[in-house]
Order: structure tokens, then C-alpha cells, then sequence
């Protein structure tokens, strides 16, 4: 029994290291991902964070001592009404604007704003800038995580969903055997989205639906329009899934693949934490993602009450992404294994 134990141990262990493909995944993708995030979390955490209401993309300390503040992140806003709007739900703890006339914005009920207060005013020597408060709820780390959770959770059911089960069946001969039939690619690739969009709409809107119960979480917008998002955004993860499959033979090469595109995914596209004070590289980045994009919308929907017509840009990145995904996937689709 002992070598017929070892036997198959020996074979199966030869097979992982005679797959090239697999064994550099492996190797290379933890590697990869460890030096990525070590250099993107690099440094010193900022304690607070405050808007500066401006219309330069750069903010210039030299305008007022108080933006030369250390443990401070201090981002540009554009917008007043959003600014406004990030001041009432605690996401930011402060708004200023040095134009004259100067004036900030704070939540009264801010703990972090209070302290954040205290530094402008000890910079503001003359006195001319003026108080105005902001009331409103916190949004709680549960309402602001929901949609990250559900989103990432579609990730993994798409890709892996689809990615390994489309090289089972290469594997074991069964697209070989479909192949005979008058069926074709893109026949193949769309029965293979709708199934998947269905199982995959129905879990999230019961975990949405037990969870929103539940926790009470916050929805300030439409029921329908988030429904369009994550069926949009099901269709476009479903996609990339099938492109990473189209002519892998591998099961093992298929989940590096899947992992070297869900991993950076989960960390870049804003699933545990805000992007609003990474550096500008990082957020160009992480809009190459469907994942920020499905995740903009959502909350956009659910903690700011937007409209389809508001996350419309997002809803046609995620359709155009899956025009592509799609596309690809059926040109290059590969039937056999060998």
C-alpha cells in the first residue's frame, strides 16, 4: 500500500513540476504580489484627511502653513456639493478653501475633524477664516464595505466559476465531442455567460437581501439600478473569465492565470479601503480593473443615491470591457488540448 502511495505521490509531483506554466505562477505570483503591496503601503499612514476646495489637480503648500501639517492627507476637491457631501458622512474630516473669502467646512459630531480643526486654526494666525458645519450621519464601515464584499465575492464566482470549468471540459475531451456538433464558439461562450449570470444574480441577492436585514444597511438609491450594476458587472467578470480560459489546457496554469487577475483585483480596486489618498498612479491602476468600476457604481447608488444616468460612464467602461472580453474569447477559443 506504502508504494502504491508512493507511486502516485512521485507521479503527481513530476506532473506539477513538468508544467512550466504552472510552477512559474506559482513561484512568481505571491513574489509579485508581496513587492507590489510592500511598495504601494510603503511609509506612514496619515492620520486625518482634508479637502482643499480648488480647481488645481495639485495642491500648493505655499498657499497657507496649515497644508505643510504633518499626519495630514490633504486632497484636492473640485466639487463643493461633493465635498459637502463627504463632510456629512465622515470621509472627510475636513473641507477648506483658502480663496478668498476663506472659509472650511466641519461635522460637528467628527472626532477626527475636532483635532483637525484645532491644527488649521493654530495656523490661522490672523483669523479670517471662517467656521461653517456640516451635520450628517457617518456612513459605517459596514455600509461602505457591503458592496465590496458582494463585488469580490462575484469576482471569485465568475472566474473561477467559469475559468476551471471550461478547462475541465477541454481536458477531458468534452468540448472535443461538442466540437462534432453544429455548435459554435460564441454559442458555447454565450450559454456558458447566461448560466453563470443566473446562479451568480440569484446568491448575491440573497446574501444582499439577509445581510441588508440583518445589519440595516444604508441604500439611498435605486433597487433596479444596482441591479443593472451587478448585472452588468456579472456579465463583464464572466467574460474575463472566459478569455483566461479560451485556450488553456491546464487546470493548474488556469488558476494562476485566475489568480494573477483576482488578486491585484481584491487590493487595487477599493474592496476593504478608499483610494481617495493613494497616490495618482495607483488610482490610474486600479481603473484598468471592471471591479472598480462595478464598486463605484455601487456605492454610488447605495450611499449617495445616484441614478443610472449618473453611473452611466461606469456602466458603459463595464459593457465595453465585456464587448472586448467576449470577442477575444471567441476568436481564439480552442476546442481540443492538444
Amino acid at each position: 500500500m506504502i508504494k502504491r502511495i508512493y507511486a502516485i505521490f512521485r507521479a503527481r509531483n513530476l506532473e506539477f513540476l513538468r508544467d512550466r506554466g504552472t510552477l512559474t505562477w506559482n513561484i512568481v505570483l505571491p513574489v509579485a504580489l508581496m513587492l507590489g503591496l510592500s511598495f504601494i503601503f510603503s511609509g506612514d499612514r496619515p492620520e486625518y484627511t482634508v479637502g482643499v476646495l480648488q480647481q488645481a489637480a495639485e495642491i500648493d503648500e505655499s498657499v497657507h502653513p496649515f497644508l505643510r501639517t504633518r499626519y495630514i492627507e490633504f486632497v484636492a476637491v473640485h466639487d463643493k456639493a461633493a465635498g459637502f457631501r463627504k463632510i456629512e458622512r465622515h470621509q472627510l474630516d475636513l473641507l477648506v478653501s483658502f480663496e478668498a473669502p476663506p472659509e472650511y467646512w466641519i461635522n460637528p459630531d467628527s472626532s477626527k475633524g475636532y483635532f483637525a480643526e484645532l491644527a488649521l486654526l493654530q495656523t490661522d494666525t490672523d483669523g479670517r477664516i471662517v467656521k461653517s458645519p456640516i451635520e450628517g450621519d457617518a456612513v459605517r464601515y459596514v455600509d461602505w464595505v457591503l458592496p465590496g464584499i458582494l463585488a469580490m465575492n462575484m469576482m471569485f464566482s465568475c472566474l473561477f466559476g467559469v475559468g476551471y470549468v471550461v478547462v475541465r471540459y477541454r481536458k477531458n475531451g468534452f468540448l472535443k465531442r461538442l466540437r462534432a456538433t453544429p455548435l459554435r464558439a460564441i454559442e458555447f461562450v454565450i450559454a456558458q455567460v447566461a448560466s453563470r449570470l443566473i446562479l451568480i444574480l440569484v446568491i448575491t441577492i440573497f446574501v444582499y437581501a439577509g445581510t441588508a436585514w440583518f445589519l440595516d444597511t444604508r441604500m439611498d438609491g435605486s433597487y433596479l439600478a444596482l441591479l443593472v450594476v451587478a448585472l452588468l458587472g456579472c456579465i463583464t467578470l464572466i467574460s474575463l473569465g472566459l478569455l483566461v480560459a479560451a485556450r488553456v489546457t491546464s487546470e493548474e496554469l488556469a488558476g494562476g492565470l485566475l489568480n494573477l487577475a483576482t488578486w491585484p483585483m481584491m487590493m487595487l480596486s477599493g474592496v476593504w479601503y478608499s483610494l481617495e489618498s493613494a497616490n495618482e498612479w495607483v488610482r490610474q491602476v486600479a481603473n484598468v480593473f471592471p471591479l472598480t468600476h462595478i464598486l463605484n457604481a455601487a456605492r454610488s447608488i447605495m450611499l449617495d443615491g445616484s441614478t443610472l444616468a449618473e453611473v452611466l460612464p461606469e456602466l458603459l467602461i463595464l459593457a465595453s470591457m465585456s464587448v472586448v472580453f467576449l470577442s477575444i474569447a471567441a476568436s481564439v477559443f480552442r476546442w481540443r488540448s492538444g
